[in-house]
């Protein structure tokens, strides 16, 4: 768990990361260099979770042997279906990381949502709904390695 106390934005208690993957964690669906030691890293002190579509196929592949839960979504209404997963684990107590539009909901409904805008873009709905706002997801995991980030960014 991962306990922070934000003037102006309140008490953080974060057990989970919901992740997407294409786009955040991987390009053109290969993982990121440096995001697998990451993630093994954050697992130690809060749960991952990898929610996608998997637009190619190597979400499984890429996220073998580490320390994530994986889940694969069908193709249509993702993002409906990202907010009831994160609901389902409970929003208050998460943190979300995406780029794409189909992870505005899942960025809103979170305790903090960091939208990124990497080598795919980053979608507007998605920025217009996130906390947070990095353009690398290992300064986004990073927020997480080191939660007096979040203070520097959020409070007010």
């Amino acid at each position: 768990m991962i306990s922070i106390d934000i003037s102006g934005f309140g008490q953080l208690e974060l057990a989970y990361l919901v992740s997407d993957y294409n786009g955040t964690l991987a390009l053109d669906g290969v993982l990121l260099p440096g995001v697998a030691e990451a993630l093994s890293d954050i697992a130690t002190s809060i749960d991952v979770h990898v929610i996608t579509a998997d637009t190619f196929g190597l979400a499984r592949s890429q996220l073998s042997g580490l320390p994530v839960s994986l889940t694969i979504t069908p193709v249509e209404h993702q993002a409906e279906t990202k907010l009831e997963f994160i609901t389902r684990l409970g929003a208050a107590s998460s943190v979300a990381i995406g780029n794409g539009r189909n992870d505005r909901l899942m960025l809103e409904a979170a305790a903090v949502g960091i939208a990124l805008i990497q080598g795919e873009g980053g979608s507007a709905a998605s920025l217009a709904s996130a906390d947070i706002v990095c353009t690398s997801v290992l300064e986004a995991l990073a927020l997480l390695q080191h939660p007096k980030r979040l203070t520097a960014t959020l409070r007010s």
